[in-house]
């Protein structure tokens, strides 16, 4: 696994725009399996689920991405990558969770 976490001041409509938009049109492979939003008052949580198909590790691995908001301004993100890895009791080979989350990090 890959893990990402930040604080963000933009605007959380717009993040969660462009953060869609550059996954899945980053990679053929690339898919929303599922999403969920939430929002109590002035709070907010966003979860998207991506999922793509890994040349390097010859698997697929997904991309799990909330965004939480608080009260205006700040955003924190989190995203976590898994299924990387192609052996049965320990982890080798996560080429492609490290390069799903990288293109997180170039659209940031």
């Amino acid at each position: 696994m890959a893990k990402l976490e930040c604080t963000l001041n933009e605007n959380f409509d717009s993040l969660l725009h462009r953060i869609e938009n550059a996954i899945l049109n980053g990679s053929v492979s690339a898919s929303l399996e599922e999403s969920s939003d939430f929002a109590k008052g002035e709070a907010r949580c966003s979860v998207r689920v991506f999922e793509r198909y890994s040349w390097m590790g010859n698997n697929r691995v997904s991309l799990n991405l909330t965004l939480f908001q608080a009260e205006k301004g700040k955003v924190n993100l989190s995203a976590i990558t898994s299924g990387g890895s192609q052996a049965m009791f320990f982890k080798i080979n996560t080429w492609g969770e490290e390069a799903f989350l990288n293109k997180l990090r170039e659209i940031l």
